[in-house]
Formats: C-alpha cells, structure tokens, sequence
C-alpha cells in the first residue's frame, strides 16, 4: 500500500453510529479487526465518563491479541544535537537556540548503557542518533558498537538513524539489527506543520525499504503537537496501514528553546483515551509506552495506561528528557502482575 492510499475514512456513519464501544467489542475484540478512522476519532470523542470502559475494551483487545506479556527497551543517543532538520517539538535540532550541545557517546560508553539495559531484563537496546541520515563515519561507528554489544550483552540491538538509502537498509540488515525506528511522527495532513526541512512521504519510504529488508519496523509520533482529533484519528490509521511491529507513543514535552515550546502538555484523559483508541485501531502490534508520559501522566495515568492497551514500555532516560528511574517502573510491572517478555521469545 502506499502513502497515497493511507488517506480516507474508510468508515460508514452506520458503522459508528451508536455505541462506538459496542462495535468495537465486535469488531476489534472478537475478530481482531482494528477500526476505522471514522471509528478511532469515535472513541476519540466519547467523554471523560466513557474513558474507563474505552480502557478495559483497549485491556481485553491487547490481552486477547497481544498476551500478557510486556516489552522493555532501553535506548542510549551515540550521537546528540547537532541535527539539520527542523522538527519542531526535538530539542537536538540545530537550527533551534535549545540548550541541547551536539554530543558523541564513545564504544565503551555504548557497551556499559547496554549492560545497564540488559540489567533491567530488557529484551530491546535502541541505539539513536540525531541525524537526517547516517553518513559513512556513523555507520561504521554504529557497526563498531553492535559488535562490542553482542562480544558483551546478550540483547536484541535496533536503531534510529534517521532517512535510509538503500545501501544503508542492506548494511543495517546484514549486521543483525533486530529493528528499526522511524517514526511518522502525525498525520500526513498534519506533517508540513511540525517538519518543513523533509516530508512524510520520505520517511514512509525508508520503513518501506525496512520492512521489505527483513527488519522488523518501529514506527510511532507524538500526541500533542496542535493537531486535531481527527488527524489523530487519521494517524492512527495510517500506522495501521504501515502494519508496524511496533508503535511507540510519545507524548509532547515543550522543550525550550523549539518551535512547541508553547504548546500546553496533554491532558492526562485526553491521553489515555488516545492509549485506548490506538489500541483498537492496532490490535496485534506492539504499542509501547515512550516520551512525556511522566509528564502527562504520571505514576497512576501510567498505570492506568498499562491496563489500557499498552504492553511495552521505554525503561530509564530518553534521548535529551529524564524518564522515571527503570527501578520504579519495574516495580510498577510487578505490581501490576505483568510479566516481562524473556528475550528467546523475541529472536
């Protein structure tokens, strides 16, 4: 499918007319089919009252489709700042006056954050870099890393590395990367808003190259950033359309200094009802809980987010924000008696 035939509803108003929810428990949790765009801005509408029955259907479709089990990752920056594009909500863009100073994370360092991952009983170690795209100097240097970490640490490696070519994909595949992220970000309608320096359609075609390498896809964005429901709703099913093995949600953190600054952090229910919403629009992906949740959310919206559809979780610091520490987020799995997925059952 490609980028053009992501857009449309493609819902009826007979199909959302009524108890969006009761067609949903139809639709999503007995046949596993995830809903509409007309649908997801449905459940997207529905008030603040409807938010815990939105949350125990998103709970039932992820236990039902997904298992109980949840994915941990940690993700370390190799290399911060700096970047030409202009993304407005990302502290590490260069063109932006951000307190953020471009940055190297050497080998050595790489391995230890790994080792620390892998201490949490993560299955997933995310290498980052902040870039338009890889050039020969980062790929060898991401090519040095991967191999100390598999000399040292027995866990799956994925990277973030910006726009790929070709060559690049090949070279990512053939060193044993696990995964890739490249997040859409928003709805297509909605890009040129947020990023001006590159399009969403160039980004689509980098997971497109990804997929077809054998590589799983990541692919994700950030709730948040002016859009409108309906173009929340529309992002939705476009990930739905890129059929991601996973779907990192972030949610906006106005960092100082970038074009977002402004904007009000979402609200909590307003989030959750969106955890909700994407899990009925993505029953059988992976959707994993990453930036500005602590903001958002904090320690009970995170709760109430991980039984609500969510079944992975970014553990420890972000990229250029503080995260809660791993400890207290792996307390809160037990708690919850949520157990974490084994890294054999991932390979």
């Amino acid at each position: 499918m490609t980028a053009v035939e992501t857009g449309g509803t493609g819902g009826t108003g007979e199909e959302t007319g009524g108890d969006v929810l009761a067609v949903a428990r139809e639709q999503v949790l007995e046949r596993g089919v995830g809903l509409t765009e007309d649908q997801v801005l449905a459940v997207l509408s529905l008030p603040t009252e409807r938010l815990s029955d939105a949350l125990k259907l998103a709970h039932d479709v992820r236990m039902r489709w997904c298992g109980p089990e949840v994915e941990v990752e940690g993700i370390v920056s190799l290399k911060t700042g700096g970047c030409p594009e202009d993304c407005h909500f990302c502290s590490q863009s260069g063109l932006f006056e951000s307190p953020v100073r471009a940055a190297w994370l050497d080998k050595d360092r790489l391995v230890e954050a790994a080792k620390q991952t892998a201490k949490t009983g993560a299955t997933e170690f995310c290498i980052v870099a902040a870039v338009r795209g890889p050039d020969a100097k980062l790929m060898e240097q991401v090519r040095a890393g991967i191999a100390a970490i598999r000399a040292e640490v027995d866990i799956n490696v994925a990277c973030s590395l910006g726009m790929l070519t070709q060559d690049q994909v090949n070279e990512l595949a053939a060193m044993g990367v696990h995964r890739y992220n490249h997040n859409l970000e928003t709805a297509r309608s909605h890009f040129p808003e947020v990023v001006t320096t590159h399009s969403w359609e160039e980004r689509w075609e980098t997971l497109q190259m990804v997929r077809a390498a054998g590589m799983e896809v990541c692919c994700g964005g950030i709730v948040g950033m002016g859009e409108t429901l309906a173009q929340r709703a529309e992002f939705a099913v476009q990930l739905a359309a890129l059929e991601p093995d996973e779907v990192p949600l972030n949610f906006l953190i106005p960092n100082p200094g970038t074009p977002f600054a402004h904007l009000e952090v979402p609200q909590g229910a307003d989030a959750l009802m969106t955890v909700a919403a994407f899990r009925l629009a993505l029953p059988r992906t992976v959707l994993r809980f990453a930036g500005g949740r602590e903001l958002t959310l904090g320690d009970l919206g995170a709760e109430q987010g991980m039984l609500g559809g969510v079944n992975a979780i970014i553990v420890g610091n972000y990229l250029t924000n503080l995260g809660r520490p791993a400890e207290q987020d792996l307390d809160m799995l037990e708690t919850l008696k949520m157990p974490i997925k084994a890294l054999n059952d991932t390979l």
